[in-house]
Parts: C-alpha cells; structure tokens; sequence
C-alpha cells in the first residue's frame, strides 16, 4: 500500500495563505511508481500594452491555460486568447489582493494539476515581482516557467518617436524606477551616479515623484535645458506625449493632465521625436471609435481602424444566432429547386444559409440552376468564396435598387425568389419585389438578439468618458445600441460624439431615433465607411 501524499492552501478573504498538508500531489501508475500531477505555473509578460506585442509563446500558453491570473493593467483583450472555462482572477491595486495570496493560488491551482499562466505587464523581471514570485515556486517545489515580454522601455519610447539609443547622441543608457515599493525607509537611488552617467536616462513609474527626480538630477549638475519627454500609455492609441526639459516637465506633464501609468525618458535622443514620430501623425491618431458590429464579423474592421491609429472601443450590440423557425429553412431546402433566384442581403445570411444547406446536402451541386444576388461586394464575397458564381450585384443596398437591379436583369413577373437574411428585417424589399410581380419567399436563417456582456470593459469607458465616432453598420446596431444606451442621450452627455452609418438603410434607423447620421459611406461596406471617417478626421 502506498500513502498518496498532498498539499492544500486556504486562501482567506485578505489574502493570507494557511498551508494545511505539506508537499506535491502525486498519484500512482503500473509498476508501483508514482507521477507527479502537479501542474506548471507560467509568469508570462504581457508586454507594455498593445495586444499585437504579446509573443508567440506568451498567446500559445494563454490558449490552453487552465487559469490565468493577470495584472490591472494587463490590456483584457489578451483575454480573448484564452478558451471557454478559463478561470480567470484578476489583481492589482483595485482587486485588492496581496502578494501572499498571488503565491498562494499559484501553488494551489499548479498542485491541482492546473496550467497557471500568471500574466504580468511588461517582462516579469523588469521593475516587477516576478523574481519573487518564481522564488516562492521554487521553495513550495512547483514547476515553473518565465515567458519574456516586451518592455515599456523600448517600446513606449519607439512609439512616441524616441530610440532608446542613437549613433551620434548616445551609446548608452540608465533604466531605474521612480516607485521602489511600498515599505521601503530609504531609496536605493544613487542620484550622484544617475546624474554622471551620460547617455539616456528612463524612470518607469516615477510619474508621481518626477519633480522630485528633475530636482535631484537639477542639483548635481544636470542641465535645465535637457530634453525631457513623458509618455502615458505608450503603444496604445490613447497614448499622449509631453515633451519639454529637465526645468520644465513637471509643470508641462501636470498642465497636459498626464496620468499613471507613464514613462519618462530624459536625454538628447528626445530632440528625434519631431522627426521620428510615426505613431501619432496616423491619420485617424487621437480618434475614439466606437464599433458595434457583431463581434464575430467585426475583426477586420476594427484591425484596420486601430492601423490608422484610431482608439477602437468594441461594443457589439448584436450577436447571430439561428433564427426562431428553422421548419421554414428546411421547407425552403425541400423546395429548393423551385426558386429563379436567391437573394442574400449580407454575409451573415450566406454563412446560416450554408450552414444549413450542407447538414441537409454532401453536395454543393444540389443547389441547383438557381440564380444568385448578392446586396453589396462583401455579400458576393462570401459566396465566390463557396465557388459560387454570383449572377447579380446591385449597385446599391437600398430595396429600391436591388429590386430596380432584378428588373433591369430580366422580368421577374412571376419569377420564385427565396429572400435569405435576417428575423424582423425591413419590409420594404419584399413589398419592392412582389410590386414587380415577383412571388417572394422571405426566410430568415439568422436572428439577430442583444449583445449585453462587456468582456473588454470598453461599454464601461464608453459611458465614463464618451467617443468621438459611432460606427453603425445595419439598422439592428443602431436599434440595439439605442435599447442599450439610449443613444440621444449619450449624444446630450457627450457633445463631441457624432454618428457614422454604413448606408441608407442604417441612415434611416438613426432618423428614426430623431437624430441625424453626421457621415455615411458612399461605399456601402465597412472598407466605404472607413473612407469615410478618414475623410471626416
């Protein structure tokens, strides 16, 4: 008989760990041998911001975490990587939760056979807790690992137009921190070499005390004039740059409202952000832009706001899911044969179509010599992009030129046409159609409902602190958005908001709220709105 040993940890409300049973969980396997079942524990960096900056390994180890434990100011997109029933507890100075207790889970959930990914910002060495989080692993014997991470150090200043170093100016540089923690009597600072040193000098997190710094480096010598740049939220596209001198950053910073979390570069190389800054001369830089697209279609949309330097908060307001009747689908499958064409109005209605066509047919050939419309270039995308050719694309999304295009196309009296897209659409295409003489089918394969979860906190900002832009794409975002956040009065609260709609139709559901869209796209698809915001900045 073997004793099977194992090792507990009660984890209070305040965060003081009490280890009740000493030493790793191990089980039994053939042969009287034991395995250990304790899991690894991961101290990832996240990197200083941007989610694009997260490494390889670091978006590999978050996609099959049991457990993530992540920092306050780690970005909560990088959240998104991780898979459904990820345990997921946050700490920081809001969550109130002691060092102690962050050993504590780590151990416990690593001792239960856990994948523990403990996500800190930056590199997990670099003016962090890192090192004594991997040495309390070490001591409880648990197996660990530490991912790097890109630091604030370089990349904050690469985004404010700063190098780190430079040729002709400096070969050399001083990293130390303006926080050194609390408890600490006195500083370990050696402000006397700090102010010899040549070559830049970075302070992260010293925002609080960056007077006291200037002061100090002013005392031993340091020139007044020396350039000075802070920089808050470096590599984010909320990110605000402060450039002055040693004599005058502290008034400069407090003046332009610079907030924590910042860093603070003092050195010659600074005189190159006039030149070199590529990051806040992007065209849509210093832009909020709010994106209400359904989630799951928004990507590219909100890849390409973020490239030309817009803020993007995604705050879908709708979510696809199958529509209420599927029996109306499936007469619609059974009789397919019957109809002269197919009208898609959207991508999301060739992608529910499909994915009932193919559970009733192998074979796409069972689609038969039926016709194919599609409203709009992304629409006809989505169906070349099944090696379908698509017969007919209006020239516009408005009812009145799709059905103007079907009439130019052939006489569609008496003609079957199967109108393939949303639950509760507008009406205004089938009447358009059956005035023609058509006999319309209107079948819904989606339906969209309200998206209320807020993952990413960006509703949160949105109601705290406004937006520039309001990016609508259908007549559904302008309706649940509206049922949401009641967007008259989000316009009286913020008056700088203004709307942005997609096309007619959408144009139309925002004047039926009593407001006016301020923009809308010449080219019906989220690439034509772009241009359109571009155009407005």
């Amino acid at each position: 008989m073997f004793d099977v040993e194992c090792s507990l940890f009660d984890v209070s409300e305040t965060g003081a760990a009490r280890r009740l049973l000493a030493g790793p969980q191990t089980r039994k396997i053939p042969g009287g041998f034991f395995m250990s079942e304790t899991g690894t524990v991961y101290l990832v960096g996240a990197g200083p911001g941007d989610p694009g900056l997260l490494t390889l390994r670091g978006a590999e180890l978050l996609q099959r975490a049991d457990v993530v434990i992540y920092d306050r100011l780690v970005n909560p997109e990088l959240l998104r990587l991780t898979r459904p029933g990820c345990e997921l507890i946050a700490r920081g100075k809001r969550a109130e939760m002691p060092q102690e207790t962050i050993h504590a889970l780590m151990i416990e959930r690593a001792r239960a056979g856990k994948c523990v990914v403990r996500l800190k910002g930056g590199d997990p060495y670099v003016f962090s807790r890192g090192a004594e989080e991997a040495g309390a692993l070490a001591a409880a014997g648990v197996p660990f690992e530490v991912v790097s991470g890109v630091s604030s150090i370089t990349a904050a200043l690469n985004t404010a137009g700063i190098p780190l170093t430079h040729r002709a100016l400096c070969s050399n540089f001083t990293v130390f921190t303006g926080h050194e923690g609390e408890g600490k009597t006195a500083s370990d600072l050696d402000f006397d070499q700090i102010a010899r040193t040549r070559g830049t000098k970075v302070v992260l997190m010293g925002l609080t005390h960056i007077g006291e710094i200037a002061r100090a480096l002013l005392a031993r010598g340091v020139s007044p004039d020396t350039p000075v740049a802070v920089i808050e939220w470096g590599t984010l596209n909320r990110q605000k740059t402060v450039a002055g001198t040693l004599g005058d950053i502290e008034r400069l910073a407090a003046g332009a409202g610079i907030r924590p979390p910042a860093i603070t570069v003092i050195g010659e190389v600074v005189r190159l952000r006039e030149q070199l800054n590529w990051f806040e001369r992007r065209p849509l830089f210093g832009r909020r832009i709010v994106v209400t697209r359904a989630r799951a279609q928004a990507g590219p949309f909100v890849q390409r706001l973020k490239e030309l330097g817009a803020e993007v908060l995604e705050v879908p307001t709708i979510k696809i899911e199958p529509p209420s009747r599927v029996d109306v689908v499936s007469e619609a499958l059974a009789g397919l044969g019957a109809y002269d064409w197919l009208v898609f109005t959207s991508p999301n209605g060739v992608t529910a179509f499909f994915e009932f066509f193919f559970r009733r047919f192998e074979d796409l050939r069972e689609i038969g010599g039926v016709r194919l419309a599609a409203v709009g270039p992304v629409t006809a995308a989505a169906l070349r992009a099944l090696h379908l050719q698509v017969d007919l694309v209006p020239p516009s999304a408005t009812a009145l030129h799709v059905a103007e295009a079907l009439k130019n196309f052939q006489t569609v009296e008496n003609l079957r046409i199967g109108l393939l897209r949303a639950e509760e659409a507008n009406p205004d295409l089938p009447r358009a159609l059956e005035e023609l003489g058509a006999i319309v089918d209107d079948i819904p394969v989606y339906r969209t409902v309200p998206e209320t979860e807020d993952p990413s906190g960006h509703a949160a900002q949105l109601l705290e602190s406004g937006a520039d832009w309001v990016t609508f794409t259908s007549g559904s975002t302008v309706r649940q958005f509206h049922a949401r956040f009641d967007l008259p009065a989000l316009q009286r609260r913020f008056a700088q908001l203004r709307l942005a709609s997609i096309g007619p139709e959408t144009s139309d559901a925002i004047r039926a709220l009593g407001l006016r869209p301020d923009l809308e796209a010449s080219e019906h698809t989220t690439d034509g709105l772009v241009k359109a915001l571009l155009g407005a900045a």
